[in-house]
């Protein structure tokens, strides 16, 4: 009985000993070589390409009458004025290679970063100072009104008197008309911080400074980089009608030089440039404002 059942264990099994790899060849865990990726992933591409895909529609058609409207659609004196999208950005690469159009977009990125930057420190900072004290506000409020609505281009001959036709003028001009966005949704940020939040914080022992600075502040932060993009576009569209008057470079001087010495392509060559760039300032604008605004994806994420 003792022999019949030691040989019984030590007999060995069909595909075991025999072979000991065969179980994990058949283990369900075991990746198999040469799979597809999963379904789930493929959707969520397809997905994200179809979306991409159909925010460009508008784009693309625009693009295509573009460069189909001048040939087919228009008269021959039409399409003098009006050339076909090919002829623009044969310009566009004319200038490119002279090195022409990087000169006049860094003479106008110069003035407008110089602009936006002081109008959206000043902004701020006043901003954060009106909308924390009343009696302040009362005050100012009046006088901003004002010259908020005053248009700024309406006050490029006067700053142009005071200060010439050099880089004060425009740098001054830019920061004008970028610091009433700014400064407008630096007080409705903070003016509309939800209550609850400031009374749990003044309960949890917060004093003032402290309450600002991780309450107030955090709160505001969407409200405020909303005037900040408001403006960014505001300072490169001003600097672009500012320096078509009494400037040797820029992308302004680069369209009405152009348009007078009638190279029309040219001309739309900058118009181009000037709406590339402004695109590009809104979409690094949209990433600060995301990386700023992590915590509310955070606490989405927690909620959710």
């Amino acid at each position: 009985m003792t022999t019949t059942l030691i040989h019984t264990e030590a007999a060995p099994t069909a595909g075991s000993a025999a072979n000991p790899t065969a179980a994990v060849e058949r283990s369900p865990q075991a990746p198999a070589e040469g799979t597809t990726p999963a379904p789930g992933r493929v959707r969520r591409v397809t997905a994200a390409a179809g979306s991409i895909l159909w925010k460009s529609t508008a784009i693309l058609a625009f693009l295509a009458l573009w460069e189909l409207g001048p040939t087919y659609l228009a008269s021959p004196s039409t399409r003098v004025f009006l050339p076909p999208l090919h002829e623009v950005l044969l310009a566009w690469g004319k200038l490119f290679e002279a090195g022409t159009i990087q000169g006049h977009i860094a003479a106008s990125l110069t003035r407008s970063v110089a602009g936006f930057g002081a109008a959206l420190v000043a902004g701020v900072s006043l901003g954060l100072l009106i909308a924390w004290y009343g009696r302040l506000n009362s005050v100012l409020n009046p006088l901003l009104e004002l010259f908020r609505n005053t248009a700024a281009l309406a006050l490029l001959p006067v700053f142009t008197l005071l200060l010439g036709i050099g880089e004060e003028s425009k740098i001054s001009i830019v920061a004008y008309a970028a610091f009433f966005p700014v400064l407008l949704n630096t007080i409705a940020g903070v003016k509309t911080v939800d209550p609850l939040l400031i009374r749990a914080a003044r309960s949890l022992g917060l004093n003032s400074f402290r309450l600002f600075q991780k309450v107030i502040l955090p709160s505001a932060v969407p409200t405020i980089f909303t005037g900040i993009r408001m403006a960014g576009t505001a300072s490169i569209l001003v600097l672009i009608a500012a320096e078509m008057v009494g400037a040797k470079a820029g992308l302004g001087y680069l369209i009405v030089n152009a348009q007078s010495s009638f190279l029309i392509p040219d001309m739309y060559a900058g118009i181009l440039t000037v709406s590339l760039l402004g695109l590009g300032v809104n979409f690094l604008l949209v990433a600060l404002e995301r990386h700023f605004s992590r915590w509310r994806t955070a606490v989405g994420a927690d909620a959710s």
